[in-house]
Protein backbone atom coordinates (compact mmCIF):
# COMPACT_ATOMS: atom_id res chain seq x y z
CA UNK A 1 0.00 0.00 0.00
CA UNK A 2 1.66 3.07 -1.07
CA UNK A 3 0.10 7.12 0.24
CA UNK A 4 0.96 10.59 0.40
CA UNK A 5 1.91 12.36 3.75
CA UNK A 6 1.36 15.78 3.41
CA UNK A 7 4.63 17.18 4.04
CA UNK A 8 5.78 15.51 0.77
CA UNK A 9 7.27 12.38 1.67
CA UNK A 10 5.86 9.52 -0.04
CA UNK A 11 5.23 5.94 2.38
CA UNK A 12 5.81 2.39 1.20
CA UNK A 13 5.76 -0.54 2.87
CA UNK A 14 9.64 -0.33 2.34
CA UNK A 15 10.07 2.35 3.60
CA UNK A 16 7.71 1.61 6.46
CA UNK A 17 9.63 -1.44 7.30
CA UNK A 18 13.24 0.63 7.30
CA UNK A 19 11.97 3.06 9.62
CA UNK A 20 10.28 0.47 11.86
CA UNK A 21 13.49 -2.07 11.33
CA UNK A 22 15.91 1.00 12.16
CA UNK A 23 14.47 2.04 15.95
CA UNK A 24 15.25 -1.66 17.06
CA UNK A 25 19.10 -1.12 16.95
CA UNK A 26 18.50 2.44 17.61
CA UNK A 27 16.87 2.31 21.04
CA UNK A 28 19.02 -0.56 21.75
CA UNK A 29 22.05 1.00 21.38
CA UNK A 30 22.05 3.55 24.42
CA UNK A 31 21.63 0.53 26.53
CA UNK A 32 24.00 -1.59 24.66
CA UNK A 33 26.89 1.35 25.17
CA UNK A 34 25.88 1.55 28.71
CA UNK A 35 27.20 -2.13 29.18
CA UNK A 36 29.81 -1.16 26.79
CA UNK A 37 30.99 1.66 29.37
CA UNK A 38 31.40 -0.31 32.65
CA UNK A 39 34.44 -1.97 31.08
CA UNK A 40 35.49 0.97 28.93
CA UNK A 41 36.36 4.92 28.62
CA UNK A 42 33.52 6.52 26.65
CA UNK A 43 35.57 8.29 24.29
CA UNK A 44 37.49 5.41 23.80
CA UNK A 45 34.90 2.92 23.42
CA UNK A 46 33.15 5.28 20.26
CA UNK A 47 36.16 5.44 18.67
CA UNK A 48 36.77 1.76 18.66
CA UNK A 49 33.32 1.01 17.52
CA UNK A 50 33.29 3.27 14.63
CA UNK A 51 36.83 2.58 13.93
CA UNK A 52 36.25 -1.19 13.11
CA UNK A 53 32.77 -0.63 11.89
CA UNK A 54 33.99 2.36 9.87
CA UNK A 55 36.89 -0.29 8.31
CA UNK A 56 33.96 -2.65 7.71
CA UNK A 57 32.16 -0.09 5.41
CA UNK A 58 35.38 0.62 3.23
CA UNK A 59 35.95 -3.14 3.06
CA UNK A 60 31.92 -3.26 1.51
CA UNK A 61 32.13 -0.12 -0.60
CA UNK A 62 35.57 -1.49 -2.32
CA UNK A 63 33.60 -5.50 -2.72
CA UNK A 64 31.32 -3.07 -4.19
CA UNK A 65 32.80 -1.21 -6.41
CA UNK A 66 30.84 1.86 -5.38
CA UNK A 67 31.49 5.81 -6.44
CA UNK A 68 33.49 7.78 -4.24
CA UNK A 69 31.62 11.29 -3.61
CA UNK A 70 33.79 14.35 -4.98
CA UNK A 71 33.72 18.11 -4.19
CA UNK A 72 30.71 19.66 -2.83
CA UNK A 73 29.78 15.68 -2.20
CA UNK A 74 32.71 15.20 -0.36
CA UNK A 75 32.61 18.43 2.13
CA UNK A 76 29.13 17.23 2.84
CA UNK A 77 30.01 13.55 3.91
CA UNK A 78 32.83 14.89 5.71
CA UNK A 79 31.07 17.39 7.61
CA UNK A 80 28.31 15.07 8.65
CA UNK A 81 31.02 12.58 10.00
CA UNK A 82 32.19 15.34 12.22
CA UNK A 83 28.72 16.50 13.30
CA UNK A 84 26.89 12.77 13.23
CA UNK A 85 29.78 11.02 14.76
CA UNK A 86 32.53 13.42 16.43
CA UNK A 87 30.19 15.37 18.22
CA UNK A 88 26.95 13.54 18.75
CA UNK A 89 28.78 10.67 19.92
CA UNK A 90 31.26 12.17 21.85
CA UNK A 91 28.33 14.03 23.76
CA UNK A 92 26.51 11.00 23.92
CA UNK A 93 29.02 8.77 25.58
CA UNK A 94 30.05 10.75 27.85
CA UNK A 95 26.24 11.48 28.98
CA UNK A 96 25.46 7.93 29.22
CA UNK A 97 27.89 7.60 31.93
CA UNK A 98 25.91 10.29 33.91
CA UNK A 99 22.51 9.36 33.36
CA UNK A 100 20.62 6.26 32.63
CA UNK A 101 19.89 4.83 28.91
CA UNK A 102 16.18 5.08 29.21
CA UNK A 103 16.49 9.18 30.11
CA UNK A 104 18.87 9.37 27.84
CA UNK A 105 16.59 8.59 25.17
CA UNK A 106 13.56 9.98 26.36
CA UNK A 107 15.88 13.13 26.20
CA UNK A 108 16.67 12.57 21.96
CA UNK A 109 12.69 12.01 21.71
CA UNK A 110 12.60 15.76 21.30
CA UNK A 111 15.23 15.28 17.98
CA UNK A 112 12.21 15.70 15.65
CA UNK A 113 11.08 19.10 17.37
CA UNK A 114 14.85 20.30 16.85
CA UNK A 115 14.91 18.96 13.64
CA UNK A 116 12.44 21.05 12.19
CA UNK A 117 13.46 24.25 14.04
CA UNK A 118 16.73 23.59 12.77
CA UNK A 119 14.99 22.86 8.54
CA UNK A 120 12.88 25.96 9.38
CA UNK A 121 16.05 28.03 10.05
CA UNK A 122 17.84 26.84 7.28
CA UNK A 123 14.86 27.17 5.09
CA UNK A 124 14.39 23.74 4.34
CA UNK A 125 10.79 23.19 5.36
CA UNK A 126 8.36 25.60 6.68
CA UNK A 127 8.31 26.13 10.66
CA UNK A 128 5.35 26.78 12.34
CA UNK A 129 3.92 27.01 15.87
CA UNK A 130 2.64 24.08 16.43
CA UNK A 131 6.08 22.40 16.35
CA UNK A 132 7.51 25.71 19.07
CA UNK A 133 4.54 24.53 21.40
CA UNK A 134 5.03 20.46 20.80
CA UNK A 135 8.89 21.63 21.97
CA UNK A 136 7.56 23.45 25.19
CA UNK A 137 5.40 20.52 26.25
CA UNK A 138 8.46 17.64 25.39
CA UNK A 139 10.92 19.90 27.52
CA UNK A 140 8.25 20.28 30.18
CA UNK A 141 8.32 16.27 30.24
CA UNK A 142 11.88 16.32 30.55
CA UNK A 143 11.89 18.77 33.44
CA UNK A 144 9.41 16.25 35.23
CA UNK A 145 11.90 13.59 34.61
CA UNK A 146 14.73 15.11 36.14
CA UNK A 147 13.10 17.31 38.88
CA UNK A 148 10.05 16.06 39.14
CA UNK A 149 7.65 17.15 41.83
CA UNK A 150 9.55 16.05 44.53
CA UNK A 151 12.85 18.06 43.75
CA UNK A 152 14.77 15.39 43.24
CA UNK A 153 18.35 15.52 42.10
CA UNK A 154 19.00 16.93 39.12
CA UNK A 155 21.86 15.42 36.27
CA UNK A 156 22.54 19.12 35.05
CA UNK A 157 25.73 18.26 33.09
CA UNK A 158 24.21 14.63 31.60
CA UNK A 159 21.01 16.31 30.71
CA UNK A 160 22.87 19.38 28.62
CA UNK A 161 25.20 17.16 27.22
CA UNK A 162 21.86 14.81 25.81
CA UNK A 163 20.17 18.44 24.83
CA UNK A 164 23.95 19.34 22.91
CA UNK A 165 23.77 15.41 21.13
CA UNK A 166 20.29 16.01 20.11
CA UNK A 167 20.82 19.20 18.52
CA UNK A 168 23.76 17.28 16.62
CA UNK A 169 21.72 14.20 15.54
CA UNK A 170 19.36 16.74 14.67
CA UNK A 171 21.57 18.50 11.81
CA UNK A 172 23.13 15.42 10.83
CA UNK A 173 19.68 14.17 9.74
CA UNK A 174 19.66 17.16 7.61
CA UNK A 175 22.74 16.40 5.95
CA UNK A 176 22.35 13.33 5.48
CA UNK A 177 19.15 14.43 3.43
CA UNK A 178 21.78 16.37 1.27
CA UNK A 179 23.73 13.16 0.74
CA UNK A 180 20.30 11.00 0.33
CA UNK A 181 21.46 10.25 -3.52
CA UNK A 182 24.74 8.48 -2.60
CA UNK A 183 24.48 5.20 -1.68
CA UNK A 184 24.42 4.64 2.01
CA UNK A 185 27.44 2.39 2.10
CA UNK A 186 29.84 5.08 0.72
CA UNK A 187 28.42 7.91 2.68
CA UNK A 188 29.07 5.70 5.95
CA UNK A 189 32.62 4.76 4.53
CA UNK A 190 34.00 8.06 3.95
CA UNK A 191 31.87 9.95 7.04
CA UNK A 192 32.50 7.28 10.21
CA UNK A 193 36.62 6.86 9.54
CA UNK A 194 36.46 10.89 9.55
CA UNK A 195 34.34 11.05 12.48
CA UNK A 196 36.36 8.45 14.46
CA UNK A 197 39.67 10.37 14.06
CA UNK A 198 38.75 13.38 16.81
CA UNK A 199 37.12 10.75 18.83
CA UNK A 200 40.17 8.95 19.07
CA UNK A 201 41.97 12.02 19.44
CA UNK A 202 39.38 13.04 22.14
CA UNK A 203 40.36 9.67 23.97
CA UNK A 204 44.19 10.40 23.96
CA UNK A 205 43.58 14.02 25.45
CA UNK A 206 41.23 13.00 28.00
CA UNK A 207 44.27 10.68 29.26
CA UNK A 208 41.79 7.17 28.66
CA UNK A 209 43.12 3.89 29.02
CA UNK A 210 43.36 2.13 25.28
CA UNK A 211 42.05 -1.59 26.04
CA UNK A 212 40.05 -4.29 24.57
CA UNK A 213 37.44 -5.31 26.62
CA UNK A 214 37.38 -7.80 29.32
CA UNK A 215 34.39 -8.51 30.69
CA UNK A 216 31.69 -10.97 28.79
CA UNK A 217 29.24 -8.07 28.87
CA UNK A 218 31.21 -5.08 27.53
CA UNK A 219 32.52 -7.57 24.64
CA UNK A 220 29.08 -8.66 23.33
CA UNK A 221 27.99 -4.97 23.64
CA UNK A 222 30.98 -3.89 21.02
CA UNK A 223 29.85 -6.82 18.81
CA UNK A 224 26.64 -5.83 18.69
CA UNK A 225 27.58 -1.78 18.70
CA UNK A 226 29.70 -2.37 15.83
CA UNK A 227 27.67 -4.64 13.70
CA UNK A 228 23.68 -4.07 14.01
CA UNK A 229 24.10 -1.18 15.95
CA UNK A 230 26.28 1.13 13.44
CA UNK A 231 26.78 -0.94 10.17
CA UNK A 232 23.25 -1.82 10.26
CA UNK A 233 21.76 1.22 11.75
CA UNK A 234 23.35 3.84 9.79
CA UNK A 235 22.70 1.90 6.17
CA UNK A 236 18.81 1.91 7.64
CA UNK A 237 19.20 5.51 8.47
CA UNK A 238 20.44 7.01 5.73
CA UNK A 239 17.71 4.34 3.48
CA UNK A 240 14.49 6.39 5.28
CA UNK A 241 16.60 9.71 4.63
CA UNK A 242 16.46 9.13 1.21
CA UNK A 243 12.52 9.02 0.56
CA UNK A 244 11.37 11.06 3.45
CA UNK A 245 12.51 14.96 4.75
CA UNK A 246 14.76 15.29 7.11
CA UNK A 247 12.21 16.16 10.13
CA UNK A 248 10.01 13.21 8.86
CA UNK A 249 13.33 10.74 9.02
CA UNK A 250 13.92 12.11 12.85
CA UNK A 251 10.46 10.58 14.08
CA UNK A 252 11.80 7.51 14.84
CA UNK A 253 13.93 8.73 18.12
CA UNK A 254 10.14 8.98 19.04
CA UNK A 255 10.20 5.41 19.35
CA UNK A 256 13.54 5.24 20.92
CA UNK A 257 12.40 5.62 24.51
CA UNK A 258 9.90 2.88 24.17
CA UNK A 259 12.58 0.45 23.01
CA UNK A 260 15.25 1.36 25.53
CA UNK A 261 12.96 1.11 28.31
CA UNK A 262 11.64 -2.25 27.65
CA UNK A 263 15.01 -3.24 27.53
CA UNK A 264 16.64 -1.66 30.04
CA UNK A 265 14.11 -3.68 32.44
CA UNK A 266 14.84 -6.86 30.47
CA UNK A 267 18.70 -6.82 30.86
CA UNK A 268 19.88 -3.76 32.95
CA UNK A 269 17.04 -4.32 35.84
CA UNK A 270 16.35 -0.88 35.42
CA UNK A 271 13.11 0.06 37.34
CA UNK A 272 10.35 1.92 35.61
CA UNK A 273 9.00 4.63 37.96
CA UNK A 274 5.89 6.59 37.82
CA UNK A 275 7.96 9.91 37.16
CA UNK A 276 9.37 8.61 34.31
CA UNK A 277 6.43 7.34 32.78
CA UNK A 278 4.81 10.77 33.33
CA UNK A 279 7.50 12.69 31.74
CA UNK A 280 7.77 10.11 29.26
CA UNK A 281 4.01 10.42 28.30
CA UNK A 282 4.74 14.69 28.09
CA UNK A 283 7.64 14.27 25.58
CA UNK A 284 5.36 11.76 23.74
CA UNK A 285 2.33 14.00 23.97
CA UNK A 286 4.83 17.12 22.77
CA UNK A 287 6.32 14.99 19.77
CA UNK A 288 3.13 13.58 18.54
CA UNK A 289 1.55 17.52 19.22
CA UNK A 290 4.05 19.01 17.35
CA UNK A 291 5.39 16.75 14.50
CA UNK A 292 3.15 13.42 14.25
CA UNK A 293 -0.53 14.07 14.56
CA UNK A 294 -3.00 14.46 11.38
CA UNK A 295 -3.27 17.98 12.47
CA UNK A 296 0.42 19.13 12.33
CA UNK A 297 0.80 16.82 9.27
CA UNK A 298 -1.86 18.49 7.68
CA UNK A 299 0.55 21.20 7.32
CA UNK A 300 1.99 21.97 4.30
CA UNK A 301 5.76 21.83 4.86
CA UNK A 302 7.34 21.65 1.67
CA UNK A 303 11.38 20.74 1.51
CA UNK A 304 13.68 22.77 -0.59
CA UNK A 305 14.23 21.61 -4.01
CA UNK A 306 17.83 21.28 -3.43
CA UNK A 307 17.73 18.99 -0.44
CA UNK A 308 15.98 16.16 -2.84
CA UNK A 309 18.06 13.87 -5.12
Amino acid sequence: MIWNMSDGNRLTGFSLATFSGATIPGGANFLAVRFSNQDLDPFWVAGLRFAIAGLLFVAIALGLRLRWPRGRQLFDTVVYGLVGFTLFYALMYWALVRVTAGMATVVLAVVPLVTLLLAGAQRLERLTVRPLLGSLLALAGILWITIGPDGGELPIPGLLAMLAAAVCVGESVIIGKRLSGNHPVITNAVAMPVGTIPLVLISAVAGEQWKWPSQGEARLALLYLVTLGSVGLFVLVLLVVRHWTASASSYMFVLFPIVTMLLGVWLADEPITSRGVIGALLVMAGVWFGALSPSARATPQPVAASADR
